[in-house]
Formats: C-alpha cells, structure tokens, sequence
C-alpha cells in the first residue's frame, strides 16, 4: 500500500471530551485535529500560548466546525499540572479521551524541571502521572481511555533507578529511553489498578515509529540550537518513502490505540511495516521491559512518592 494511502477510520465521537497533550504540533496536533473532525471536544493544555493560538487555527481550518479550545499547561511544573487538573475539575465535564503525547527528547546537556527532576523523567512520566492522578475523577466519571505515547527507545537501556535523575552521570538518550519504559510501565499499572479497582479506565499503549517530527528538530527552549543529524536523516528517508514513516503515519498508532473499537486495553500498538518504524497501525508485542509487573508497581510507587500524590 502507497504511504499516502495508509490511513484509518475515527468513529464518530460526538459528545466525547479529549485532552491531548503536546498537541501544538507535530504529531499531537495531527491527532487533535482528527479526532476534533470526528466531533470530539478537543482541550488542547499547552506551555506556549502562540504556538496554541496557531494550533487552533490549524485544527479549524481543516475541521471548520471543530469544538476546539486551549488550557495552560506546563508539563515539566508539578504545580502547573495541578493548576491544570483543578481547572477541569472545576469545569465538571468527564474526561473520555486522554492521550499522554508530549515529550521532549535528548537536550544535549543535563536539564532539570521546575521541581528538580531531570527533564526528560520529569516531563515525559511524571508530569503525565501526576496529570492522570488530577483528572481521575473526570476519567472514571468518562469511562475514559488513556493512551501513552511511547517510542522505540523503550525497547533499549532500562530505568536508572540507582539515579533516576541521572546527577552522577548524564545520557542524553538513556534518560529519554528511562522516561519512556517509566511511562509504559505506569500505563500498564493504570490499566492493571483499573481493573482491579473497578474504575472504570482502561489504558492503552502505542509508539509512532520513525517519522521526522520536532523531537530532534532544533529547540531553543532546550538549548538546541540546529536540527540534529537524526532528523536530518529522517526527513530524507521519509521525503523519499524509504523505512520510516511520514509525520501524518505517525499519528495513526495512537488515534488507532485511543478510539478503535479492536482496540484491546493494555495492549501495545505501532507501525506494522519493516522494523516497526512506518506502515500501517497495528498490534505489536509488548517490549521486554515492559513485561515486569512488578517493576511496573514499583514506578506507581515511587512515582507517587516523587510527585507527593496517592492515586490508589
């Protein structure tokens, strides 16, 4: 099948509420406006107003009818994703969509969040842990479906929890591949509580591939000042249809994990084509290290001890 004609079909989600984040561009820009051209209520929380404002006009011009709105959100502020959960609590309308998409990857030197942790951990898990703790009543209220971003790198290195906030020493890309396992295995466990605590939320996982998004692009805020060879790379590759995917395939995992009905909860999605970096969405095998169930109750917990909340 050509790439341009690899695609899927969102249901109608009329009457549905969806929060994405890092939906500004990219990616979760791609998926918000789908699901917003699907009826869904999009609240798109970003850090960075402008880029917001032209995220919104993005989604309305390819969706006119679009029901579409902006909240302030900064997922590297313990207090920011707080401020963020008690202003949709306040606006008492049930969450049935959440999809934990924003991230930030390999900043070339060590960096830290507004609480102390270092920013890849902080931003990538822990600000989306302590995210899901705050909207949990509006989720269970949804009979909600949380979907988590993931990467290829979950499938390499392991969680550093001798130094989680790698102060020792410092890998840029094991520390964005700890982030990323931390995630998978906290969307597991939520799944995994959900059942047993019979709250109603079931959580899925899925990853993009390979596709030339803003993750290595160049990143002021990150002190990336040019694009890195990788995306370099990527974009040739993906220019001349070659492995890796394009930013609109990229979306489909995702889209496909958080609102197919043959989507199974706690299951693991991707791109089917040759090493799982392009094609179209499917089921994959759930990544070695993310297969541990009780490291996945150790990252719930040590998770609620760092964000100083108690999700259950």
């Amino acid at each position: 099948m050509p790439r341009g004609d690899i695609d899927i079909t969102v249901p109608d989600l009329a009457g549905k509420r969806a929060v994405v984040t890092g939906g500004s561009d990219g990616i979760g820009l791609g998926i918000a406006t789908r699901l917003a051209a699907a009826g869904a209520e999009v609240v798109l929380p970003v850090r960075n107003p402008d880029k917001g404002e032209a995220a919104l006009a993005a989604v309305r011009a390819r969706a006119p009818h679009a029901d579409v709105s902006l909240r302030a959100l900064d997922l590297s502020s313990l207090a920011s994703v707080a401020a963020l959960g008690a202003t949709l609590r306040d606006e008492a309308r049930p969450v049935h969509l959440l999809i934990n998409n924003a991230g930030v990857m390999t900043p070339p030197d060590r960096q830290t969040t507004a609480d102390g942790f270092e920013l890849q951990f902080g931003t990538n898990h822990l600000g989306h842990f302590a995210l899901v703790h705050h909207l949990l009543p509006l989720l269970r209220a949804g009979r909600a479906r949380v979907t988590s971003q993931l990467s290829v790198a979950a499938n390499s290195h392991s969680i550093h929890w001798d130094d989680l906030n790698w102060e020792r020493s410092y890998d840029g890309r094991h520390a964005y591949s700890q982030s990323k396992i931390a995630l998978g295995l906290f969307a597991l466990e939520l799944d995994r509580r959900s059942r047993v605590g019979d709250w109603g939320v079931t959580s899925t996982l899925c990853h993009p591939g390979i596709a030339p998004t803003s993750l290595l692009a160049a990143r002021p805020e990150l002190r990336r000042d040019k694009d890195t060879t990788g995306v370099r790379v990527i974009r040739a590759l993906s220019a001349r249809g070659v492995l890796v995917g394009t930013v609109r395939t990229a979306q489909l995992p995702a889209l496909y994990a958080a609102t197919s009905p043959d989507a199974v909860p706690g299951r693991f999605y991707g791109p089917a084509g040759p090493g799982h970096m392009g094609g179209p969405p499917a089921e994959q095998k759930l990544y070695g290290r993310l297969r541990d169930a009780e490291e996945a109750r150790r990252v719930w917990r040590v998770s609620e001890e760092l964000c100083g909340v108690l999700t259950g």
